[in-house]
């Protein structure tokens, strides 16, 4: 299948999921979200697909939601279906990749930030480039957590760290993420790629069923904590949204200056 916003590719038993907006550094729209949860979905049905791999073309792996196409859609309707429908393939996208049965790898070649955070959060393993970098930076927008990270990040760094970094939106290197767990390998540049497939060739070889079930076994208590964690996400980002802080969170993106937030 022909995607507008990413790019899958299947060889020896490996998809690669490349986001393909190298001139927004892969910022995310609500058509990139429902693209990635319509090629997970393919996965589960496609015996041949041993393990998935996801990473960015260009500089950044995600650079976030995409405020200028969100700022251009603002007032407008929502893009296809109904609520639950558009819920399902863009919020719940990162509980897609992680109810997967494949496992999947993240390569983080550059920027992962907001909802990009979130993506390589819902992959099993992440690998990082020396040139990758990490924020949960919603609230430099006067926004919360969104796309389970909210679940995700306490779980794989523990609380306190996540709720520093969410409360702060400071962006970390490569060395500060594998410091804290957050990614387990720190690799240069031109090594991120060759390093992801090696791992990813290797578990391609090993046996499907018992990884698959470790799988399941592992994220065992996660899979429905995250989708009610997801939903409760949504709600208290639409109230976010409504704030004047949240108006001000944008314009001042979109203007290139620092935000001025006044609680209201």
């Amino acid at each position: 299948m022909t995607y507008a916003d990413i790019r899958v590719e299947k060889k020896d038993g490996i998809v690669l999921l490349t986001l393909n907006r190298p001139d927004r550094l892969n910022a995310v729209t609500w058509d990139s979200w429902r693209e990635i949860t319509q090629a997970v979905g393919r996965l589960e049905e496609d015996d041949e697909a041993r393990v998935l791999v996801v990473t960015g073309s260009g500089r950044g792996f995600c650079s976030g939601t995409d405020l200028v196409a969100a700022a251009a859609a603002a007032g407008k309707a929502p893009p296809g279906g109904s609520r639950s429908e558009r819920l399902r393939s863009r919020f719940l996208a990162t509980a897609a990749i992680l109810a997967c049965p494949k496992p999947s790898i993240a390569a983080v070649n550059g920027v992962a930030a907001g909802g990009g955070l979130s993506l390589s959060l819902a992959c099993d393993i992440r690998i990082a480039s020396q040139e990758a970098r990490f924020s949960a930076i919603w609230s430099r927008r006067a926004l919360v957590p969104d796309f389970g990270c909210s679940h995700l990040l306490p779980h794989i760094v523990g609380m306190s760290k996540a709720l520093e970094l969410m409360y702060t939106g400071e962006m970390i290197d490569a060395q500060e993420a594998l410091a804290i767990g957050l990614v387990s390998q720190v690799v240069a540049a031109d090594e991120l790629m060759p390093t992801a497939m090696a791992l990813a060739e290797r578990i391609a070889k090993g046996p499907p069923i018992a990884i698959e079930l470790a799988k399941r076994l592992a994220y065992r208590g996660w899979r429905q904590e995250l989708e009610s964690q997801v939903e409760y996400e949504e709600y208290l980002q639409r109230l976010c949204i409504e704030s004047e802080d949240a108006e001000e969170g944008v314009r001042s993106f979109l203007e290139k200056r620092d935000p001025v937030f006044k609680g209201r």
